[in-house]
């Protein structure tokens, strides 16, 4: 498929294309973390992730988690006549949240009534993940946030294979309480190999590909 056509499916007028539950004929709209894109003809859904090296990636899902986004509260304050709201990392603004969301607290966001249906908490023994720095699109738990007034604060993580790093907190994604996310992960499960790791894991992908035409 080349532009012209990717073109034509995008603005047709049967709004063959969904962002987040709404039709977008515009080929130049921009995507971002956890945006959720869905193609009706095909019954398709996607959900738009962070690869470990830092690029975008659509992670095929089911219609039921097309339903949902999570969405990183960057900012809770009040507006005019003392209105209470929040905003997400997506640029949503939401009234009369509920008092226990909280700043860094992730909310699932119900993409077919557009309000907010959960959140999850953030706090030590979470799972998040990366959505910028060094070890962007990494996934592990929060162990613990080092506050250091007047600079960043430092977040520590652990992922699954026991290695620890750390990032700035405004780095990071509530995606799960506890070990269990909310969403489902992509292939490497947010696991950053080494360049001898990823040689390993390419010569043995390599090799089961050779023996499976071979069966055949």
């Amino acid at each position: 498929m080349n532009r012209d056509e990717s073109r034509k499916i995008v603005k047709d007028k049967a709004g063959l294309i969904k962002v987040d539950g709404k039709v977008r004929r515009d080929h130049r709209f921009p995507l971002g973390q956890m945006d959720v894109v869905s193609i009706e003809r095909t019954n398709e859904n996607f959900r738009i992730l962070y690869d470990t090296r830092g690029r975008f990636q659509a992670h095929k899902i089911d219609d039921k988690e097309a339903s949902y986004k999570l969405c990183k509260v960057v900012k809770k304050c009040l507006g005019k006549q003392k209105i209470p709201y929040i905003v997400t990392h997506d640029g949503r603004t939401v009234r009369f949240p509920h008092p226990d969301i909280q700043l860094n607290d992730s909310v699932k966001f119900d993409l077919k009534t557009f309000k907010v249906s959960g959140v999850i908490k953030f706090q030590n023994g979470a799972t998040v993940i990366l959505t910028g720095g060094n070890n962007i699109g990494r996934i592990g738990i929060l162990q613990s946030v080092e506050k250091h007034p007047g600079s960043y604060e430092i977040a520590h993580v652990k992922d699954v294979t026991g290695h620890s790093f750390s990032t700035r907190l405004t780095n990071i994604q509530i995606i799960g309480d506890g070990k269990t996310p909310s969403i489902s992960l992509p292939k490497g499960e947010g696991i950053k190999l080494s360049l001898i790791e990823e040689r390993d894991a390419k010569v043995q992908e390599d090799d089961n590909e050779s023996e499976q035409e071979d069966e055949n």
